[in-house]
């Protein structure tokens, strides 16, 4: 999960298999983490993306859902970049011994590409210090609200 209003990496996870009703825990446990929520996701068309868990999700936190047209990866550019990268600089490099390792190894990346790498498309800040002033508003770069109001039936796992 990227936010590309910062554009950090919300969320990275690994499993062996991941089920809508996982995406929507994981999205909860993101939106709680950044007393925030997104107002639009901008997704492909995988079965955990396509569940009922995720349009029921969608649906209770008034959260708009975007599917990009199948075979149109182009449609979805940012995550695209972003998964790139990922698997150049990570995911080509690690040799992983457990699920464990790999969760491990994933969130130790995650907290170095959010932390302490500077973008040149965000003026040389970090996806952190760009996406600071985002911290407590309703959606992912919009003006503030109360939390109580951006999770009614949020639960996290």
């Amino acid at each position: 999960m990227v936010d590309n209003y910062s554009p950090g990496c919300v969320r990275l996870i690994a499993d062996t298999s991941i089920s809508g009703a996982r995406v929507g825990r994981e999205l909860d446990a993101a939106v709680f983490e950044r007393m925030a929520r997104p107002h639009t996701i901008v997704s492909d068309n995988g079965t955990e993306l396509t569940s009922m868990a995720i349009l029921r999700w969608s649906k209770e936190r008034n959260v708009e859902w975007h599917y990009i047209a199948p075979g149109k990866p182009y449609q979805n550019g940012f995550i695209e970049s972003f998964n790139a990268r990922l698997r150049d600089e990570f995911l080509n490099e690690t040799i992983f011994t457990s699920l464990a390792h790999a969760r491990q190894e994933l969130e130790a990346w995650r907290h170095d590409y959010n932390q302490f790498r500077p973008h040149s498309s965000l003026g040389h800040r970090t996806p952190t210090e760009m996406g600071s002033g985002s911290t407590g508003k309703p959606y992912w770069g919009h003006p503030a609200s109360r939390i109580d109001e951006l999770l009614p039936h949020a639960h996290v796992a």
